[in-house]
């Protein structure tokens, strides 16, 4: 991400836009860069990108010293624009790669004025090609995003998954006066720092209070009456909904911020899409049963102490 020096507006109409996003393209082709998703503001932008080539380094310098370039070539002046270096963050992709994008695609609504009423009509953001509204361009790669959801209904998944607004741990991440270099869970945040030998990235060890899968499970198990096995296992057929393990899915997810592969198999799952489809499952539930929803309140309450 990056900022106009002084707050100052970088992309002044439409022919910065799309002058940033042809900058983008380049970056992909000559550099290998896959960006799975971005936005662009008035006075700043978000990159989500991954480096095969380990050159973000590089990747960066085309990106904001080229789009300078034809900014000052735009706005016929000259000098820096930008008010410093990037800013990048290392995000642990599988605990928290779809919190990002969706934190970077809402920009345009979480503001004190609201951009657009619907984020699907926001032009110069990769949300209305990640979910299949307008056309991708070749060098955006939101296969990450559509791997942590599962291939069903991947685009409506993703439309309500954002819909449905930011998480507090990416609001307080994001709304901290000094960004963290690492989001993550602590063990990946204290192997980034182990193999770059720099103390100063440990982030947030409040985290190491949030609680595990075999916790959650525990929980769960011990709330409904029901033992952990029935849990962990699905039963095959046609049998009555299994709420403890939905609960106990969305819990592990939401609460215990644990990464979707790992939840996967802890709880016998062939792909990481069953647990959206679990969680969808218990939203209908809970919608229609007011005691349930009293009852999973109490639950979270007693996982969060």
């Amino acid at each position: 991400m990056n900022r106009g020096k002084a707050r100052q507006t970088i992309f002044a109409d439409d022919r910065y836009f799309k002058a940033f996003i042809t900058t983008l393209g380049e970056a992909h082709d000559r550099f290998g860069l896959d960006v799975i998703a971005y936005c662009l503001m008035g006075n700043h932008y978000h990159l989500f990108v991954k480096t095969p080539r380990g050159n973000l380094d590089r990747c960066m310098r085309h990106i904001n010293g080229v789009y300078t370039q034809r900014y000052n070539r735009l706005k016929r002046t000259d000098g820096p624009l930008f008010r410093g270096r990037y800013k990048a963050i290392v995000v642990e992709a599988d605990a928290y790669g779809l919190q990002v994008a969706r934190y970077i695609h809402r920009n345009p609504i979480e503001t004190t004025r609201p951009l657009v009423d619907s984020l699907e009509d926001y032009a110069w953001s990769s949300y209305p090609a990640t979910i299949n509204n307008e056309p991708s361009p070749p060098w955006l790669k939101p296969t990450l995003i559509y791997d942590l959801l599962g291939k069903r209904q991947r685009y409506a998944a993703y439309k309500s998954f954002v819909e449905r607004g930011n998480d507090d741990t990416v609001q307080d991440f994001y709304g901290g006066k000094r960004l963290k270099a690492v989001f993550g869970r602590d063990d990946f945040v204290d192997d980034v720092a182990a193999l770059i030998d720099a103390d100063a990235l440990l982030f947030n060890k409040a985290q190491g209070r949030l609680p595990t899968i075999s916790a959650v499970v525990e929980g769960v198990a011990k709330h409904f009456g029901v033992t952990e096995q029935s849990i962990l296992v699905s039963a095959r057929g046609r049998v009555a909904p299994n709420i403890p393990r939905w609960v106990a899915l969305h819990c592990c997810r939401d609460i215990g911020q644990q990464p979707l592969n790992a939840i996967a198999a802890a709880f016998n799952m062939g792909h990481v899409s069953g647990i959206y489809l679990a969680t969808k499952k218990l939203n209908a539930a809970i919608s229609s049963d007011a005691r349930l929803r009293i009852s999973i309140k109490r639950l979270v309450h007693t996982l969060h102490c």
